[in-house]
C-alpha cells in the first residue's frame, strides 16, 4: 500500500483529524500514535467542526497587542506635534517631557516613521569623529544676510542674522538692502541685545564685511565694518572663499528659518515682515537645540548664568 506523504501543514493536520471525525476513532487512541499532542489534536478537530479545513491553515501565534504598548492617545499626540511642529524625535521627546509624557525617542520615530511622516529626500551621508573646543558665550558670534524669499509690494528686503555659537541664542534684523552702513548698525543692535560680552564675529567674503577681494584702487584700506570691530575690541574673522560650511550655525538657522517660517507665512507690508520675525525670533530662543542637549538657547544662558546647587 502506498502512502502519500502530506505536502502542506493543513494536509498533515486535517489526516489526524478525519481519523476521529470522519472515521469515528477514539480520540486517546489517536494520540497515542499521532507525534502531536493530545491537546493539539483535540484543538484541531474542534477548528476543523466550526470551519472544515480552511480552518486548519496555520495562522500566525504573534499576539495582537502588548501589555507596555504605547497608547493610541499618545500615538496621536506625537502626530499631531510633529504635524504642527515639523521638530525630529528627539526635539518631541523633550516636548513630550515638559508635558509629563515620557516616550523614548526610538518609539516617537518608530510612530512618526509608520505615520509617513518622515523625510524622505535626505540621505545617510557618513560620519567623522570630530573633537570641537567648547565654546563661551560671545566668544564668536556667527553674522550672514538672508533674502527674503517673496517681494513685499514689489520691492526685496534682507535679513540680517546673528547667532552665538555657545548658546545658538540668535537675533533678527529686517532691512531694506545691503551695506556696511547698516551691517555696523546691525552690529550694534545685537551687541546690544545679547546679554553676554561679544568677543569674536565671524562672517563671509561680502562687500558689505570685506574688502579682501573687491578692494579696488584701495584694497589696503580698512574696511568700515573693521574699523567698528576695531573699535569695540571685536576680533573679526572671515571664512574662506566659497566655503559656506565654515559658517554653518547661521546657514543652517537659515535653513529652519526656510522651512519654518518663510514656507508657512506671507506679509502684505514690512511692518507685517517685521512684527512676525521678532515673534519668530523669541520662539527659536525658546525652541529645543540638540547640541544644547534638549535645553533652549534662553534655559542654557539662564543655567550658565545660576547653574543649579549640587550637594557634596
Amino acid at each position: 500500500m502506498t502512502v502519500t506523504m502530506a505536502k502542506t501543514v493543513k494536509e498533515e493536520r486535517l489526516r489526524w483529524v478525519l481519523l476521529v471525525v470522519e472515521q469515528g476513532k477514539k480520540l486517546l487512541e489517536v494520540a497515542a500514535c499521532c507525534p502531536y499532542s493530545q491537546r493539539s489534536l483535540e484543538r484541531w478537530c474542534a477548528l476543523y467542526r466550526r470551519g472544515g479545513e480552511l480552518a486548519l491553515e496555520p495562522k500566525s501565534t504573534r499576539p495582537k497587542s502588548h501589555p507596555r504598548e504605547t497608547s493610541i492617545r499618545l500615538k496621536e499626540r506625537v502626530v499631531e506635534l510633529r504635524k504642527e511642529t515639523a521638530k525630529c524625535a528627539l526635539k518631541l521627546r523633550w516636548q513630550l517631557e515638559k508635558e509629563r509624557v515620557y516616550l523614548h525617542q526610538n518609539t516617537i520615530q518608530k510612530i512618526i516613521k509608520r505615520e509617513g511622516l518622515t523625510r524622505r529626500y535626505r540621505t545617510r551621508v557618513p560620519s567623522y569623529r570630530q573633537v570641537r573646543a567648547p565654546f563661551k558665550p560671545g566668544e564668536l558670534v556667527e553674522i550672514d544676510i538672508k533674502y527674503v524669499p517673496d517681494l513685499i509690494g514689489g520691492k526685496r528686503y534682507f535679513q540680517y542674522t546673528a547667532i552665538d555659537c555657545a548658546s545658538r541664542q540668535r537675533h533678527l534684523e529686517i532691512y531694506e538692502e545691503q551695506s556696511t552702513f547698516l551691517g555696523t548698525c546691525f552690529l550694534d543692535e545685537v551687541i546690544k541685545r545679547f546679554s553676554f560680552t561679544v568677543t569674536a564675529i565671524k562672517t563671509d567674503n561680502h562687500a558689505m564685511f570685506t574688502n579682501r577681494y573687491v578692494g579696488g584702487l584701495y584694497p589696503n584700506r580698512m574696511h568700515a565694518f573693521d574699523r567698528r570691530c576695531k573699535k569695540l575690541g571685536i576680533t573679526h574673522y572671515l571664512i574662506a572663499p566659497g566655503k559656506p560650511a565654515q559658517n554653518g550655525r547661521v546657514e543652517r538657522s537659515h535653513r529652519s528659518d526656510q522651512e519654518s517660517f518663510y514656507d508657512r507665512r506671507s506679509f502684505s507690508s514690512l511692518e507685517e515682515l517685521r512684527y512676525q520675525v521678532r515673534l519668530w525670533n523669541m520662539y527659536y530662543n525658546d525652541l529645543e537645540h540638540c547640541a544644547l542637549g534638549g535645553k533652549s538657547p534662553n534655559e542654557y544662558l539662564k543655567s550658565i548664568i545660576s547653574p543649579p546647587n549640587v550637594r557634596g
